[in-house]
């Protein structure tokens, strides 16, 4: 199976069509459609369902388009760190939402200055996202939230930590209150993280278990769990100044009583052999803190 022939899979599932992905391939159709057709000969199933107008994947190729992208993506990773210097280079970094990001930021405007032409690659997600790409050398580092293990990891943690707290509109009347108590939260409507590190963590602060509240919805990412609360549909249960609340906002933020804090660490794959420019950004990241 040639990365070539990926390539044209994933071209051919972006596109929908093949005589369209043909064109952006530069290549014939006929040409194209063989291709397609040997590389389900060779995985023994079929990939495609052509239509009259546009293809769609079997559920086999679905599946192949996740990995060929996979694939495809390690390939040209590895590509750049192979052909990476100190003067240019990608560095891939997976991120949790977490305020202590800009120390991060820092290391990277610090190496900016020195080696202009390097490139930073970031991708969003929540601890299991990240873990999983790291472990298929998709990524290079990655800032985790609160991890539950560090089994085959090396790690930095940072000196600061991340403050949990409630976020809801002004005019709720839990908004009247300096902080949130466990008490506080009966029957109150809850949209929650995803982690089960952050499920964990608000058991424990709780005091009892995590189903017991009224959970109405649950988010990976803030950014449109905040749309949901100014829309009135809960409280988000997050970290701190991970929403910007200027003075007109209808949202604000209070911070539980007893605090919760979150641990953040800089995790990489024990014995990973760092490409140039990763491994010089890992030394200004020390340097930083």
């Amino acid at each position: 199976m040639e990365i070539r022939v990926l390539r044209y899979f994933l071209a051919v599932a972006r596109e929908g069509s093949i005589s369209t992905a043909a064109e952006s391939l530069h290549i014939t159709q006929p040409t194209l459609s063989r291709q397609i057709k040997d590389l389900e000969d060779d995985l023994g199933k079929k990939l495609i369902i052509r239509g009259s107008k546009k293809i769609s994947l079997t559920d086999e190729g679905r599946l192949f388009r996740k990995r060929a992208q996979e694939i495809v993506d390690l390939v040209n990773k590895t590509r750049s760190e192979i052909e990476s210097d100190y003067e240019g280079g990608d560095i891939y970094i997976g991120c949790g939402e977490t305020e202590q990001m800009r120390l991060i930021a820092k290391a990277v405007r610090d190496l900016q200055k020195d080696y202009p032409l390097m490139r930073f690659h970031l991708f969003s997600g929540n601890a299991i996202d990240i873990t999983e790409r790291l472990d298929r050398g998709l990524l290079d580092f990655g800032v985790l939230v609160n991890p539950s293990s560090m089994i085959g990891y090396d790690f930095i943690r940072l000196p600061c930590f991340d403050k949990g707290g409630l976020l809801m509109c002004k005019d709720n009347p839990l908004a009247a209150l300096d902080a949130i108590r466990p008490r506080d939260l009966e029957d109150v409507p809850i949209i929650t993280s995803r982690s089960e590190m952050s499920r964990h963590a608000i058991s424990k602060w709780l005091g009892r278990d995590f189903d017991t509240l009224n959970i109405v919805g649950s988010f990976n990412l803030i950014f449109n769990a905040a749309l949901m609360v100014e829309e009135g549909v809960g409280c988000a249960w997050c970290l701190d100044r991970l929403v910007k609340i200027p003075e007109d906002s209808v949202l604000c933020f209070r911070p539980f009583e007893p605090v919760v804090e979150m641990e953040v660490s800089v995790v990489w794959k024990k014995n990973q052999v760092f490409s140039n420019a990763a491994g010089e950004f890992l030394k200004r990241v020390k340097a930083v803190l």
